[in-house]
């Protein structure tokens, strides 16, 4: 996981760097999350991993299986994503570039999976209180899980908050233990 990450880094900062002097991080963004939805396709992904294929066959038919969404830029992209053989890449950048683009626009994207169902009043409540601690516009992605019990669990990037009732009795039963 580490060296895809590694390996993508710059492709990621490099778009990112365009996007942002041409103020489209929201262009790249959605053009990005295309490629990687193209590159995760099973033919796409024979096509890519096709030894017999150049590079430039490859990146050709990348771009032409995405048609009119991709402007010269971002085709010149793919070609040079391709030329080092790192299609295969393509979500770990589309990832890592939205997380520049979080950063810059002092965002976070924030899963919050709960025993029941919240509603939009508890949501809008809890996003302001997140908002607050972690200096960033929040935006939530509810689930549920029932096999919490109750309470809930806060996952912004690194950051775990466990305030269920599972959470609890897995960190008593590890008290008890030792």
């Amino acid at each position: 996981m580490a060296e895809l990450t590694t390996l993508a880094r710059p492709y990621a900062k490099a778009a990112f760097e365009h996007a942002r002097a041409q103020q489209q991080l929201a262009n790249w963004s959605a053009m990005l999350g295309l490629a990687a939805a193209v590159s995760q396709d099973g033919t796409m992904q024979q096509v890519l991993k096709a030894p017999r294929l150049t590079s430039a066959q490859k990146a050709s038919t990348f771009i032409e299986v995405c048609g009119d969404k991709f402007d010269a830029k971002a085709q010149n992209f793919i070609n040079v994503v391709a030329e080092n053989d790192r299609l295969l890449l393509l979500p770990e950048i589309a990832a890592q570039f939205d997380l520049y683009k979080a950063e810059q626009e002092k965002s976070v994207d924030v899963d919050v999976t709960s025993a029941f169902a919240l509603n939009q009043d508890q949501q809008d409540k809890l996003a302001k209180v997140l908002s607050a601690r972690l200096n960033r516009e929040v935006r939530l992605q509810v689930a549920e899980d029932a096999s919490l019990i109750g309470g809930v669990i806060i996952r912004a990037g690194d950051l775990v908050i466990d305030g269920s009732i599972r959470g609890k009795l897995a960190n008593l039963a590890e008290a008890l233990k030792s």
